[in-house]
């Protein structure tokens, strides 16, 4: 018997949570070049220079580097291309935004005892988007693959290559009392109930049976058994992916500079997440033996999170030109919660009738806070001042993305994200080489390049990205104007749904981001 709870939020179970899975963890884990112009001019290749306040972000030393206290605030225009083959089939989306992407101060403190061999403090407080979450994209084709679930007699059960599949996988096994409404229960306190008791996944299978996708072997409370309404064949799919938000980073800076032979820093971070997702896949069917011809179904997800890390960081002046810079990032500790609502419509043709079924239970999933630890990463940089008219800058990361982890980790789905994680995720290195010409002395021109391995052994997944960056920069007095355009592209492939075992079908994805982006600094 359900149980039944008259809350319209349906808290569930943590034995049951949403399936969070390694897509999730590299979302939150992985951090694009953002910030000032200056530094995304030399694609973020400042782990030896400072004097930026992004470049304090990279390396926390790099806050005594300014002559004297200093304000930034800088915009980016974000436009994105995506091209998706599915199944031969190209489509192409792009979205524009824009946003105020940084925004920080620091203040620098020279210190007045001459026998003391600290010569200068600073502190600094700067915010930073690490990760812009806005994406669009849409997938078209017909699906030809003709792998099936079938029975141990090798009879039918439900087509893979339909989403009918997905919701076949999630209901096979199920006591069909589980999986579907008490008499003249409503499918909002149905849905609600099952997910409470149940979780997730015998929520995806009263939305199959309920949607007559699936029919029972027989319709009795302890049937376990389920077939598919849709006819194996071919299948026309139209895919589209929405996301909006941002990871967030706010540094808390304090650095002190000892003579003119190093610096040490450190920087306490506070992370934040605010992620949107939308996918609807519509599917459409004239295959022999189908009474379901018609599928439309709608996830919808809220991400919130709060995170800490911190970094340490050293600026080593070698010679005069030549300088080292080392920092080390922590992980970042995650505390995560997830809301989500879906929708399925079906149009069905019973024996010439065509009957429409839609199930959109007016609930809101709220799953119990999950943690994520992302991986520590180590920074290595070397710049080199040229007569105090250019510099030329590189820089090298390494950050083990197999050690990214789900916590609780007694939690059985999430202890199988991590040991699949461990497995197929790897190191990852990140080169970085940026330059600055001072043309004269309030001119200057910028320029950068830089290369980041797949996280994934199967670079298939996704591909390495490569990016390259330039800018301008004019000083008027005490106040400086940065303008940069950068670009980066990378290629990967997303599951329209997720099948285990694998099977599910797949849109190869070729992203290019473009961005403008402009900074205002005063020093003070």
């Amino acid at each position: 018997m359900k149980k039944f709870n008259l809350l319209f939020i349906s808290v569930l179970s943590l034995s049951t949570v949403y399936a969070q899975d390694i897509t999730d963890a590299l979302r939150y884990s992985q951090n694009e070049i953002q910030g000032t112009a200056r530094f995304r001019a030399m694609s973020g290749a400042f782990g030896a220079l400072g004097g930026d306040l992004s470049a304090v972000s990279l390396n926390p030393a790099g806050s005594v580097v300014f002559s004297n206290s200093h304000v930034t605030i800088t915009g980016s225009n974000s436009y994105t291309k995506n091209e998706t083959n599915y199944f031969n089939n190209m489509t192409s989306t792009n979205e524009s935004c824009f946003g105020i992407n940084q925004g920080g101060a620091a203040f620098v403190f020279v210190n007045r005892n001459s026998s003391s061999p600290w010569t200068k403090f600073a502190m600094s407080l700067n915010y930073e988007r690490t990760n812009n979450f806005n994406d669009f994209w849409q997938a078209r084709g017909t699906n030809t693959n003709s792998v099936d679930f079938v029975d141990n007699n090798n009879n039918f059960l439900a087509p893979v290559n339909s989403i009918a599949g997905n919701f076949h996988q999630f209901a096979q096994g199920q006591r069909l009392a589980d999986i579907s409404a008490l008499p003249n229960e409503s499918i909002d306190r149905a849905y609600r109930a099952i997910g409470n008791q149940f979780g997730y996944g015998n929520q995806q299978a009263f939305l199959g049976y309920e949607s007559y996708i699936l029919d029972p072997e027989f319709d009795d409370d302890d049937n376990k058994t389920y077939f598919s309404n849709v006819a194996a064949g071919n299948f026309d799919h139209k895919y589209t992916y929405l996301a909006t938000g941002y990871n967030g980073k706010m540094s808390f800076n304090f650095a002190t500079q000892f003579e003119d032979k190093f610096s040490l820093g450190i920087n306490l971070n506070s992370h934040f997440i605010n992620y949107e997702r939308s996918t609807v896949l519509i599917e459409d069917n004239n295959n022999t033996g189908s009474t379901v011809t018609h599928i439309d179904f709608e996830n919808n997800l809220l991400t919130t999170g709060a995170g800490f890390s911190f970094q340490l960081g050293g600026i080593f002046n070698l010679t005069p030109e030549l300088r080292a810079g080392v920092v080390y990032d922590s992980p970042t500790w995650y505390s995560i919660d997830e809301e989500t609502t879906q929708y399925v419509k079906t149009i069905r043709d019973e024996s010439g009738t065509t009957r429409s079924q839609t199930i959109a239970p007016n609930i809101v999933n709220v799953y119990p806070r999950y943690q994520l630890q992302t991986p520590g990463k180590i920074t290595g940089s070397l710049a080199y001042i040229i007569a105090k008219r250019g510099i030329i800058s590189f820089d090298y990361s390494n950050q083990n993305f197999s050690n990214t982890e789900f916590k609780p980790t007694h939690d059985p789905e999430l202890s199988n994200q991590n040991a699949l994680m461990s497995n197929v995720l790897t190191h990852v290195s990140t080169y970085r080489v940026g330059a600055e010409y001072r043309v004269i002395n309030q001119l200057s021109l910028r320029g950068g390049y830089r290369y980041e391995d797949s996280p994934y052994k199967n670079g298939d997944i996704m591909s390495e990205l490569q990016g390259f960056s330039a800018g301008i920069g004019y000083t008027f007095g005490n106040t400086k104007i940065d303008l940069t355009y950068d670009q980066a592209s990378r290629s990967y492939q997303n599951n329209l749904y997720n099948l285990n075992g694998g099977g599910s079908p797949f849109a190869s994805i070729d992203r290019k981001n473009q961005n403008i982006t402009l900074s205002l600094g005063f020093s003070i």
